[in-house]
């Protein structure tokens, strides 16, 4: 029986929702039978979405993911999230450039009309100094672009065995493109997942073809539509970031602290960010379930209780294998959970999910064994090399008689 195509839309999230989408995916990867989420038909990555989008288009296995990212020291040319904390020392020198022009730009205007013009208003375009993003991301460009040159994988969206699309947005036109379309698929994978992750104020804009581009998601947050206009039927999506809720932290007995209030401005505008991404994500799901009715569109996300998703420092290693951990089990009891409602949705295309597997108490992201899957069409290959065999022997059978 041929099954639709089914499709892998990721969301962003920055280095956090990188670790949470590794342990997702692994979980993922290992409970679905009859599904290969490095053989699928469509990948749509947004930010940090786009770094492992790129890498399951390449033919890398979730476990593959896994130890470049995080299980580092087992890899070969791993890449370190502190990588993504290096000064912007081109913005920086740029901007410490354009400075005393600037400034005696503002004087001459000041002193030309000390009583008309006040003296924060003529000095307001020294703001122009200021730099674009506090950190460089070019170094993320750089490791994909070499670890997409490895025999078997390619930094041309158009060399790539299954599509690939990463989105990012057009910072003057306020449009969201996605790389990897035709007219856009030019682009080396390296540079569009570089300039889908530069998240304003943290990153400069990238430049493509004389246009700057930003962070993917200040359009969308996951640009599932992406996947489901190429006619994608199954359609699974991981979005990381959601807003936190003491109250659901409360009910489970998680440790939390007190208002988030107490954590500073870092803190505040996280919850800000989180909560507009999210509530605008799930207007988008309702849209695309209306819009596209024969697609069945599968989330996966953290609770909204969940601290360690939410005050966890990503950046020390042992806090990356833990949190790496903590997604992959949460993942794992969403799909016991969720398996009345998932069962039926996987069996319309040919899935269906390892029980034996999801009731083993003692897996362990860190020391599970990668298994050998078999994706849906090299499931039916097997499947018809035995029938052609058996075949084969009733023949020579039948022969052997005559």
């Amino acid at each position: 029986m041929a099954h639709g195509k089914c499709g892998i839309a990721l969301a962003g999230g920055g280095p956090l929702g990188a670790i949470y989408e590794i342990g997702a995916l692994v979980a993922l990867d290992e409970a679905l039978i009859g599904l290969d989420l490095s053989a699928c038909d469509v990948y749509v990555g947004v930010s940090s979405g786009g770094f492992f989008a790129a890498g399951l288009a390449n033919g890398m296995t979730p476990r593959d993911l896994y130890r470049v990212f995080i299980e580092t020291e087992a890899a070969h040319n791993p890449f370190e999230p502190n990588a993504l904390l290096l000064p912007a020392v081109g913005e920086y020198l740029r901007c410490m450039a354009a400075a005393p022009e600037l400034f005696a730009g503002a004087l001459r205007q000041y002193l030309a009309a000390p009583l008309t013009l006040g003296f924060f208003e003529s000095f307001l375009r020294l703001a122009r100094s200021l730099p674009t993003g506090i950190f460089d991301n070019s170094r993320l460009a750089a490791w994909l672009a070499e670890h997409f040159s490895a025999p078997g994988r390619s930094n041309d969206f158009r060399e790539l065995s299954h599509k690939l699309f990463v989105v990012a947005t057009d910072l003057d036109a306020s449009e969201a493109v996605a790389f990897g379309s035709p007219g856009w698929d030019d682009v080396p994978i390296s540079r569009a997942v570089q300039a889908s992750s530069a998240l304003p104020g943290l990153f400069p804009p990238v430049e493509i073809r004389g246009r700057q581009y930003v962070d993917g998601a200040l359009m969308k947050t996951l640009h599932a539509s992406v996947a489901l206009k190429e006619g994608v039927e199954l359609l699974l999506c991981i979005n990381p970031l959601v807003p936190f809720d003491d109250r659901q932290a409360t009910s489970r007995r998680r440790h939390h602290p007190g208002s988030l209030v107490e954590g500073g401005l870092p803190v505040v505008l996280s919850q800000t960010f989180r909560a507009i991404i999210h509530s605008r994500m799930l207007i988008g799901m309702d849209h695309y379930r209306h819009q596209y009715p024969k697609a069945d569109i599968v989330l996966f996300e953290p609770s909204g209780g969940d601290a360690d998703m939410f005050f966890t420092n990503v950046f020390s290693y042992s806090s990356r294998k833990r949190l790496s951990e903590h997604a992959y089990q949460y993942t794992r009891e969403q799909l016991r959970r969720r398996s009345a409602e998932l069962s039926p949705i996987l069996a319309r295309h040919g899935i269906t999910l390892d029980k034996a597997t999801l009731e083993d108490e003692n897996k362990r992201l860190g020391s599970s064994a990668p298994r050998r899957k078999r994706g849906r069409m090299e499931g039916a290959g097997h499947q018809l090399d035995q029938s052609l065999r058996e075949l084969e022997k009733t023949l020579q059978a039948i022969a052997q008689q005559g």
